[in-house]
């Protein structure tokens, strides 16, 4: 049976898509056929493929399908993508479209037709990304019942959004499985007070740790720091 994951994150470039890539590798490391799904990008690139076809290009769902195993194409892993580097529903505006949860919900259901053993699906922005109409993203995780995993940038102010994006999934009535601490931006001046944070954040926080993750250039090594065995 496919176990579906989505990824979200205490803000916008907190690592969704650096722990998303990093755990499909580990899955597919692992023996697993992992699926990815990133429904809504922005600030993507036009570009032509063979065909001669225009499309626009996210690099976070390239990376997330370099790492996958299930030959999905660019569109199926991300449908949703626009030029603008904006929150999507004010780039959606611009060209006077909309966002649905039914575009989003009908291409999980392409990626659940790989018959994987997981799809990880990364979010965008943080989890009440809005989609407009008073709609947001998390409202797709809670119609398709996906667990969730949190990844906390590990920064002054961490403590309170970690908390606050927890107690927002909870109350949507879906379950954290896991958080991940992401801290890129680690020196030897700063480590003792990363620490501290993450220290803080085990005893608030009533999931487990998955991963602690400095900034590795290589997924692969990434990969190697997240415990499966809370997984699977």
């Amino acid at each position: 049976m496919t176990k579906p994951i989505f990824i979200t994150a205490t803000d916008t470039d907190a690592g969704k898509t650096y722990f998303a890539a990093a755990l499909t590798h580990a899955l597919v490391a692992a023996g697993f056929k992992t699926a990815v799904y990133k429904p809504i990008s922005a600030g993507c690139e036009e570009k032509t493929d063979p065909q001669g076809n225009k499309q626009l290009i996210n690099q976070d769902a390239l990376l997330l399908q370099q790492q996958a195993n299930c030959q999905q194409g660019i569109k199926e892993i991300n449908p949703i993508a626009f030029k603008a580097a904006i929150a999507p529903h004010i780039a959606a505006k611009k060209l006077q479209q909309t966002i649905s949860l039914t575009q989003i919900e009908t291409g999980f259901e392409v990626c659940y037709q790989q018959q994987s053993d997981y799809i990880i699906c990364e979010g965008a922005g943080g989890w009440r990304l809005p989609l407009g109409k008073k709609l947001f993203l998390s409202d797709f995780v809670k119609a398709t019942q996906q667990q969730v995993i949190l990844v906390v940038n590990i920064k002054l102010g961490c403590l309170n959004h970690a908390l606050l994006t927890f107690e927002s999934i909870k109350s949507d009535g879906l379950t954290c499985i896991a958080w991940v601490a992401n801290y890129p931006e680690a020196t030897a001046e700063n480590l003792s007070y990363i620490y501290d944070n993450i220290a803080e954040l085990c005893d608030l926080l009533p999931m487990p740790l998955l991963a602690k993750l400095p900034y590795q250039k290589d997924i692969s090594l990434a990969a190697e720091q997240i415990n499966l065995a809370l997984l699977t």
